[in-house]
């Protein structure tokens, strides 16, 4: 219990002290703060990776549960196979109450009820929810037992346990155990609500929830959907653009869906098509025909998390793009493609294309590997060029290049005062992820970096916590990171 988490530095994991000597309930608390969706791409794949890594876990929190807040945040970020990963690292023997009650969750939203069956008896003894009184008959219908299966169940009938849709679900899942036997018909016409249960159970048994429960639950349920691979194609690959743009899905991932989902006879033609247009994308002869592929993808996107999505799926066959001055006016969008899965050094061959002050070079200003130093003429031509509503994307550039370090103060202050920018004004969250770089916390420095990216959309997020972001990372180690963030602004404002 002194070291609880999956991934080490080997494996893109943070170092153990990432939280230096920070105490557990802090952490704890930035953790619960993370209430609404986290806006970045980018941001979200680097808070999997800090609640992942295997780290000392802090004073004052038993570790249980400094694991259970963990793995609850990851399932509210869409990953539930990484928060069940999580959750099985405490062995039985180490659970709390809350830590019972999340990997009950972990194991619904990755539609595994058999992985619940070991957790029963203890989550009874701890917890009177009835989601627990309904696993009882059915992990014993999983172990063969159906007279007692069935004896259990009719208790939790009479007792009115479960009702409706949510019984229903529960003895269907008993007919699936060994020698079932039990037919039941799921009708979804009348049931109003969506929930972790029918989601769980629905999956596991072969009776989805309809689109329009889906549409009732959060974007974080497109990510287990995406995941469940008892599911359709055509079913993972309408939640694949929003798992995508909020970091559950990479570029690779997406493709072998769509791969998969071109050769699955079941699949809807719509969906063919779209995976037509990605192999032409790949595959044809010429990049004028490639990149042709690649534009009728992005216009085929309905909303700002499609469009970004995208860009994410066509990002190795923008790689593929040979740099030519006969594409200048589209290298924006091929190293907007690149940058959203994180082929920076690819993006960084079309440095001597793209013009000052156009979106492909604001995106390899603060996306480039190499240590580029940007002018106050650049940055004045970008502004020059920024279409956006006040001029938003100019100032993700400015606050961006200060938090790298690509400019000049004498630069960096004459363009904040052509924009009426202020990155030196102080606040509680500021101070608190300065204070933490300072002492090298690079799990620290992620988690307020998520709390500073809370919003619907990129329009609601503050240059000033862009700044501090970008800075505190950098400054932490964690320079990649800090710049695919910066990209990804610019792309999606």
């Amino acid at each position: 219990m002194a070291e609880i988490g999956v991934l080490t530095p080997k494996y893109k994991g943070l170092p153990k002290d990432a939280f230096g000597e920070e105490g557990g309930q802090y952490l704890t608390s930035l953790i619960k703060n993370l209430n609404g969706p986290i806006i970045s791409r980018w941001g979200s794949i680097l808070l999997r990776r800090t609640l992942l890594s295997k780290v000392i876990s802090p004073a004052n929190v038993n570790p249980a549960d400094w694991t259970a807040e963990r793995a609850w945040r990851l399932l509210r970020m869409g990953e539930a196979d990484a928060a069940r990963s999580l959750v099985l690292k405490v062995d039985g023997g180490n659970y709390t109450p809350r830590l019972y009650e999340v990997a009950m969750q972990a194991h619904l939203a990755t539609a595994d009820p058999a992985g619940i069956c070991p957790l029963v008896d203890g989550g009874s003894k701890v917890s009177d929810a009835p989601t627990w009184v309904m696993f009882r008959p059915i992990c014993a219908s999983f172990t063969g037992e159906q007279s007692r299966a069935t004896s259990l169940l009719q208790q939790a009938r009479r007792a009115k346990v479960a009702t409706g849709i949510d019984y229903l679900l529960a003895e269907k899942t008993i007919g699936a155990g060994f020698e079932g036997r039990r037919a039941v018909t799921i009708l979804w016409d009348d049931v109003e609500y969506f929930n972790n249960w029918r989601f769980g159970l629905g999956a596991a048994t072969g009776v989805e929830p309809p689109d329009r429960l889906y549409d009732q639950a959060g974007r974080h349920v497109q990510g287990w959907r995406v995941r469940a691979p008892m599911l359709s194609f055509e079913s993972r690959m309408k939640a694949a653009d929003i798992a995508a743009a909020i970091g559950v899905l990479s570029n690779q991932a997406m493709v072998d869906l769509y791969s998969a989902a071109y050769d699955d006879p079941d699949t809807s033609d719509d969906r063919k098509a779209l995976a037509s247009v990605l192999r032409q994308a790949y595959t044809n002869d010429t990049a004028e025909t490639r990149l042709a592929a690649m534009r009728d993808l992005w216009g085929r996107s309905d909303g700002a998390l499609a469009q970004y999505s995208a860009k994410i799926l066509t990002a190795r066959a923008a790689a593929r793009i040979p740099p030519s001055d006969a594409l200048r006016d589209q290298s924006g969008d091929l190293i907007a493609s690149m940058l959203a899965a994180g082929l920076d050094r690819s993006a960084m061959r079309w440095a001597d294309i793209v013009e000052q002050g156009s979106n492909g070079w604001a995106l390899l200003a603060v996306g480039s590997p190499a240590k580029t130093s940007v002018s106050y003429s650049a940055l004045d031509d970008f502004g020059d060029n920024d279409g956006s509503a006040e001029q938003l994307r100019s100032k993700f550039v400015l606050a961006a290049v200060a938090g790298l370090g690509r400019a000049d103060q004498q630069a960096i202050d004459d363009f904040a005062d052509d924009l009426g920018s202020d990155l030196n004004r102080s606040t509680r969250w500021t101070r608190a992820i300065q204070s933490a770089a300072r002492r090298g916390q690079q799990g620290t420095v992620a988690l307020l970096a998520a709390v500073g990216m809370q919003g619907r959309n990129w329009k609601t997020m503050s240059p000033l916590h862009l700044y501090h972001i970008t800075q505190s990372l950098k400054r932490v180690g964690l320079e990649p990171e800090a710049r695919m963030i910066a990209a990804e602004a610019l792309t999606r404002t």
